[in-house]
C-alpha cells in the first residue's frame, strides 16, 4: 500500500515544542489542517501515550504519533514535524525525539500504512535526512513518495 497523502500544510519544519505533548499536538494540527483528522484527534494521540507509554518512539529520534482509528479520523493522512530542539518522550533507548510523524488512518488501512512507514525507516539515515529537510517536497522525497504523489489532501469520500 502506498503512503497516505502528505500535503504541504501537513509539514512543519524546524519548529520547537516545550515537551512531547506539544510536539504531538503540532503533528495532530498538521493532520487537522489537511482534513485527515478532527482537531480532537490530538487528545486521542496523547491519551494513548499516557496510557501505554512512549510506544510511538519507534527509532532513535523518531516518533510515529497516532491513535486507534475512530470518529476523529476523516481520511488517511500524514503529517511531519521536525524539532530544532529534540524532546524526550520517556523512551529508554530512542529519546530524545526530533522528528514526529503524525498518522491518521482508518480501520482497513491502519496496519498497512504503519508497515509502509516502517519500510521507509529501514534506511538508517532517513531520520537524519528528515530532521535536516528544508521543504515539504524534500520530506516527501525522503519518505519515498513517487513522482505525482499527492501534495494536497484527497477527498475524504
Amino acid at each position: 500500500m502506498p503512503l497516505p497523502p502528505l500535503p504541504d500544510d501537513g509539514v512543519e519544519l524546524a519548529t520547537s515544542a516545550p515537551d512531547w505533548r506539544a510536539a504531538v499536538r503540532l503533528a495532530a494540527a498538521g493532520l487537522a489542517r489537511t482534513g485527515a483528522a478532527e482537531p480532537e484527534y490530538a487528545d486521542e494521540m496523547i491519551r494513548m501515550i499516557d496510557e501505554h507509554g512512549p510506544y510511538v518512539v519507534i527509532a532513535p529520534g523518531l516518533a510515529l504519533a497516532h491513535a486507534r482509528p475512530g470518529p476523529e479520523v476523516r481520511a488517511d493522512g500524514l503529517s511531519v514535524v521536525t524539532l530544532t530542539t529534540p524532546v524526550p518522550f520517556g523512551h529508554p533507548h530512542n529519546d530524545p525525539v526530533r522528528v514526529v510523524i503524525g498518522l491518521a488512518a482508518g480501520y482497513a488501512t491502519h496496519l498497512s500504512v504503519v508497515a509502509a512507514l516502517a519500510n521507509v525507516f529501514n534506511d538508517t539515515d532517513a531520520v537524519d535526512r528528515l530532521a535536516a529537510a528544508a521543504s515539504a517536497s524534500e520530506v516527501r522525497g525522503i519518505l519515498g513518495a513517487p513522482d505525482g504523489y499527492p501534495s494536497e489532501p484527497l477527498d475524504a469520500a
